[in-house]
């Protein structure tokens, strides 16, 4: 497995109002830094930058020593690896896990600043932003389902997944950590799934046959069911129950 010894611990750093806690934190308790689209702004210890092909080149970083830019050429084949995006959720938040559980096969990822939650007068680190997962989308239709999914796929992957939010509502399924927990590796409530749900989860998926190699799954919704992906969904929240 790539990269399992050096990158051990994940850090998916979003653009939410809280994120900004990563410029007082010591990220060095992570091996990697992965900060989507303008997360990149709030540590220079990022990383990975890591954003869609429609991403403003003006608003791109400059990688330095040890840093690097990823866009979907890289994710796309990494998360078709993992069924693909019409059942992973088609928003950077899930992207960037996947493709950080395939490129580096860790022990813990941890999100900080994906919470997906926007109220408030400022929805982003940087004001008001496009809420990109609340958009009307066949593969966004409950993003719990879609975290759920995440933690099952990558505890099969030998991957704990984690959320150093502070914030009372999330999106994110996974139990709550803080920065102390990793710089002491640990992990107090993991998560445990039923992987008997997840085998009729994921057998589901296969009969659906949803997946789009291209990654460009908006040009196909015509023969995407949402009631199926809606049964689908619940499957994936019952495997956490």
């Amino acid at each position: 497995m790539p990269f399992r010894d050096k990158y051990r611990k994940i850090l998916i750093l979003g653009s939410a109002p809280d994120a900004v806690e990563a410029a007082d934190r010591d990220v060095s308790v992570f091996d990697a830094v992965v900060a989507i689209n303008n997360a990149w702004r709030i540590t220079p210890d990022w990383t990975h930058s890591i954003f869609p092909s429609d991403f403003p080149i003006e608003k791109h970083p400059i990688a330095g020593a040890d840093q690097s830019l990823h866009s979907a050429d890289e994710y796309v084949p990494a998360q078709n690896e993992f069924g693909g995006f019409v059942y992973a959720g088609g928003t950077m938040a899930f992207t960037a896990a996947y493709w950080s559980l395939f490129t580096f096969r860790p022990d813990v990822i941890a999100f900080l600043g994906c919470d997906m939650v926007y109220s408030g007068a400022n929805t982003h680190f940087y004001g008001r932003g496009t809420a990109d997962p609340l958009r009307v989308d066949p593969t966004l239709r409950n993003l719990e389902a879609k975290a759920t999914r995440f933690g099952a796929l990558g505890q099969q992957a030998g991957c704990q997944t984690f959320n150093l939010s502070s914030q009372s509502e999330s999106r994110l399924t996974f139990p709550r950590i803080t920065f102390e927990d990793i710089a002491s590796s640990n992990y107090p409530g993991s998560k445990e799934y039923n992987s008997t749900v997840v085998e009729t989860a994921l057998a589901k998926e296969r009969s659906l046959d949803y997946f789009v190699e291209s990654g460009k799954y908006w040009k196909e919704t015509e023969r995407f069911n949402v009631e199926e992906i809606d049964r689908l969904d619940q499957l994936w929240l019952d495997c956490a129950r």
